[in-house]
């Protein structure tokens, strides 16, 4: 019986060799980009969307799924010769088609910042061509030699990991985690996880539906090569960061028109951007935010609910936060008049949410009296 991942594996090796225009849905790209990357780049690589927007020059970016390196290759411009791009692929073919191209686009942009490995994008860690050098000298020939391989791979994980942890700036894919079978999902994003940086990011397009796809549709090796029988609904793709770990989560982009209609279920592309760091212990220094609005209340990836307006308690740690994307324009941000230092500052409970009173952050003792300035706020006339 053909497996998931086999089916993916030979869809894709053999759309190495030869297009298939029905793959993926269309993606427009930034035109700039692509005059440096050879045809058979272009041509042979298949995606929903375009993660490589919102990635920045000097940042080191992960591609899941690079398949031929048409999202490394652009996002190679982007960050520049200070950045770096690690792409990631299982598929043999794909790679070789993106390896020998790398040599192009390097001479033609001036620099060489990518670099691609073979692994399987659930599990990071395994080097998996190291794992074939060493099965090569070792091969498998009997149960006994089948646990020594699995030793072996748990043991290049540790010592020689394809990606090491917290080393990267921004994850990206492009139509790639809905190929992998379910059993495999949760440790998907929590690799995701793993392999970004504190404050790092993923960025990630891919295919999801409106409604729960049927056994039957699942059960098709085609369909799930071909982006459709792994789609996670779209509500179950937002909650697959979160219960990952990662905070600030958005939707970058939503097509509003399906890609393709099944049974009456729609299949369209999204991109979603995701931060990690919120993780961390919290601390009392007496400052506090204000919700701008539009909405009358929110509630963030920490439980604390606020009301628009309303000046609130936080920790060191959630004001940091809120100073950084995506957060950063929905707060005013109110500074305590005597700062405590760090090594001063005490626990602070975050588990719950209360308002800040302004003597708290003016100081017990404050009592100045200002005359008014002789202008407007915003530099206007009061006269």
């Amino acid at each position: 019986m053909q497996t998931v991942e086999s089916a993916v594996r030979e869809r894709y090796a053999a759309r190495a060799k030869s297009t298939e225009a029905e793959l993926c849905c269309p993606a427009d790209y930034q035109s700039e980009y692509l005059k440096v990357i050879p045809a058979e780049v272009v041509e042979r690589d298949y995606g929903c969307g375009d993660p490589s927007r919102y990635v920045r020059e000097g940042e080191t970016v992960l591609d899941l799924g690079s398949g031929t390196g048409k999202i490394c290759f652009i996002a190679a411009q982007i960050v520049g010769p200070k950045g770096k791009v690690i792409g990631v692929d299982m598929t043999d073919e794909m790679l070789a088609v993106a390896r020998r191209n790398a040599p192009v686009v390097a001479q033609r942009i001036g620099y060489a910042n990518v670099d691609f490995r073979k692994g399987r994008i659930q599990d990071l860690a395994l080097d998996l061509e190291r794992l074939d050098s060493e099965l090569k000298r070792s091969p498998i020939t009997d149960a006994a030699s089948f646990l020594a391989a699995d030793e072996l791979a748990q043991d290049l994980r540790c010592k020689h990991p394809l990606i090491a942890s917290d080393c990267i700036d921004v994850v990206v894919s492009n139509c790639v985690l809905n190929l992998v079978e379910p059993k495999s999902k949760r440790t998907l994003f929590e690799e995701i996880f793993r392999v970004l940086k504190k404050g790092g990011r993923a960025v990630i397009s891919d295919i999801v539906s409106d409604e729960d796809v049927p056994e039957e549709l699942q059960d098709d090796p085609e369909l799930w090569s071909g982006c459709i029988s792994g789609a996670l609904t779209e509500e179950k793709f937002v909650a697959a960061f979160e219960d990952a770990g990662f905070y600030g989560i958005r939707i970058l982009k939503r097509d509003a028109e399906p890609w393709r209609t099944v049974q009456g279920i729609e299949f369209r592309s999204v991109t979603i951007e995701a931060f990690k760091g919120k993780e961390g212990e919290c601390f009392e220094r007496n400052q506090a935010v204000i919700y701008r609005g539009p909405f009358k209340e929110v509630l963030d990836d920490d439980n604390h609910r606020m009301q628009r307006g309303q000046r609130y308690a936080v920790c060191d740690k959630t004001y940091n936060l809120y100073h950084k994307a995506p957060y950063q324009d929905s707060f005013e941000f109110v500074d305590p008049i005597i700062e405590v230092p760090p090594t001063e500052a005490k626990p602070f409970d975050c588990s719950r949410t209360s308002l800040r009173h302004p003597k708290e952050t003016k100081g017990q003792a404050y009592d100045a009296t200002t005359e008014g300035n002789n202008k407007c706020c915003d530099g206007g006339s009061c006269g």
